[in-house]
């Protein structure tokens, strides 16, 4: 059975940077995305950012355009999101995910299809 742990969390300023790590218990993936979710109090679960990984398509939600990146580490076999410039609009609890090959394009845009998921780590943003 396919299991996520994330790493990474914790507290920075606004205009801080974080790491975010999911570890990937197979690496048989082919097909699959990976990706990363967030919830804040109160909000739903929102996509952050996916990839691919037949094709390395990656996808990001406007908000975060230009400040995350996500990559994947093959070696390790871990999905890495690094967070640049955050602002408190970037606190929540950060999942890992991932998806069967049939929703891996839209998995961002789509969480609810989802049912494999990493157990959060939390992002605090404050000054």
């Amino acid at each position: 059975q396919l299991r996520l742990v994330e790493s990474g969390g914790g507290s920075v300023q606004p205009g801080g940077s974080l790491r975010l790590t999911c570890m990937v218990s197979e690496r048989n993936l082919d097909g699959y995305g990976l990706g990363w979710f967030r919830q804040a109090p109160g909000k739903r679960r929102e996509g952050v950012s996916c990839m691919r990984l037949s094709d390395g398509y990656t996808y990001y939600a406007d908000s975060v355009k230009g400040r995350f990146t996500i990559s994947r580490d093959n070696a390790k076999n871990t999905v890495v999101l690094q967070m640049n410039s955050l602002t408190p609009d970037d606190t929540g609890v950060y999942f890992c995910a991932a998806s069967p090959p049939a929703t891996s394009q839209s998995m961002c845009l789509i969480p609810a299809l989802l049912d494999t998921w990493g157990q959060g780590t939390s992002v605090t943003v404050s000054s």
